[in-house]
């Protein structure tokens, strides 16, 4: 059986099992490898796509949950989200690890909170952990990324 994926606004034929989960296809059939496996229990967020454009860990998602919607992964941001310019400025990353889906996390709440609270972004990225503990400058990060330019589309 082959499923149709939207990813990054491409159309992908998957012939994985219809209960594979999102993340293996991504890194092992696509060759997505931003988006990075943490605990297998969508507990610690390092698994962060957006489906339909909202956070969804990819870890417990089947395949066949996901026809017809649109799935975006770290690399479909390209680069060019003033989240990710904002990430470097901050120097966030430390092992980088878990940093693709605190930055999908993030991306999701500016998006839907142009203007968010300190208690805003400590609810949108509480799901996310970081054992390096870069939460303050995740934070600074997050408020720097508003004053920057409107994110560039993804192609």
């Amino acid at each position: 059986m082959t499923i149709q994926l939207d990813i990054n606004g491409k159309t992908y034929a998957v012939a994985s099992e219809p209960d594979t989960p999102l993340l293996w296809v991504l890194r092992d059939e696509l060759h997505l490898t931003g988006t990075k496996y943490g605990c297998g229990i969508a507990a610690c967020g390092a698994c962060t796509v957006h489906v339909n454009g909202a956070p969804t860990r990819a870890c417990q998602l089947p395949i066949s949950a996901l026809g017809g919607m649109k799935i975006t992964t770290i690399e479909g941001l390209l680069g060019r989200h003033p989240i990710q310019a904002a990430w470097v400025r901050h120097d966030v990353p430390q092992c980088g690890y878990c940093q693709s889906g605190q930055i999908m996390s993030a991306v999701a709440l500016v998006k839907d909170k142009p203007h968010p609270t300190d208690d805003d972004i400590d609810a949108a990225m509480a799901g996310n952990i970081c054992r390096c503990g870069a939460y303050p400058r995740i934070r600074a990060a997050i408020k720097d990324a508003l004053s920057a330019p409107a994110p560039v589309a993804a192609a």
